[in-house]
C-alpha cells in the first residue's frame, strides 16, 4: 500500500472512530471538529491568494513562513479536512487567526482570515478576509526518481 493511500486510511478510520464518541462534559463543542490527525500532510509548498498570490512553505507540523511582512503561520489544530491556526507579520506588528477547508484529497482549500491583534490594539475593529489555498507539485517525486545507472 502506497504512504498516501496509508495515510487516506488512517484518517478514515480515526474519523469513523472518533465520530460515534460523544465530547465530554465542559468541553467545547468546536472540539469534536477537530480530531487528532497527521499534520504532515500539509507539509510542502503553498500557494496563498487573497488578491495577490503568495508562495509559502510548512513543515512536517503544519507551521512554516512567508515572505510578506516577514509572516509565519502556526497549525493550532488540524482534523478531518479543516486546518486552524495563527498568523503573525513581525514586519507590521500583527496577528490573526485562520480556518481552512480543505479539498478531499487535500491540495487546495477554502478559508477566511481575522485579526486578533494590530501593535498594541487587542480588538481591532479591523475585518479580515477570505481566501483560497493550493498545494503546489513539483513535476518528480525524488523518491520516485530512479537510481543513477
Amino acid at each position: 500500500m502506497s504512504p498516501r493511500a496509508f495515510l487516506v486510511v488512517a484518517i478514515t478510520a480515526a474519523l469513523m472512530v472518533t465520530g460515534c464518541g460523544h465530547p465530554s462534559v465542559g468541553r467545547p463543542a468546536v472540539q469534536a471538529d477537530f480530531p487528532t490527525d497527521d499534520r504532515s500532510i500539509l507539509a510542502g509548498e503553498w500557494e496563498y491568494e487573497d488578491g495577490a498570490a503568495v508562495t509559502f512553505r510548512l513543515d512536517e507540523h503544519g507551521n512554516g513562513i512567508y515572505a510578506w511582512k516577514k509572516g509565519r503561520f502556526e497549525t493550532m489544530r488540524f482534523g478531518g479536512r479543516t486546518w486552524a491556526g495563527k498568523w503573525y507579520q513581525k514586519e507590521n506588528d500583527r496577528e490573526g487567526g485562520f480556518v481552512v477547508k480543505l479539498s478531499p484529497d487535500y491540495t487546495e482549500g477554502e478559508g477566511t482570515w481575522w485579526y486578533v491583534r494590530i501593535g498594541s490594539d487587542l480588538a481591532p475593529s479591523e475585518k479580515g478576509g477570505t481566501f483560497r489555498l493550493s498545494k503546489k507539485t513539483s513535476l518528480t517525486n525524488l523518491s520516485d526518481t530512479p537510481p543513477a545507472p
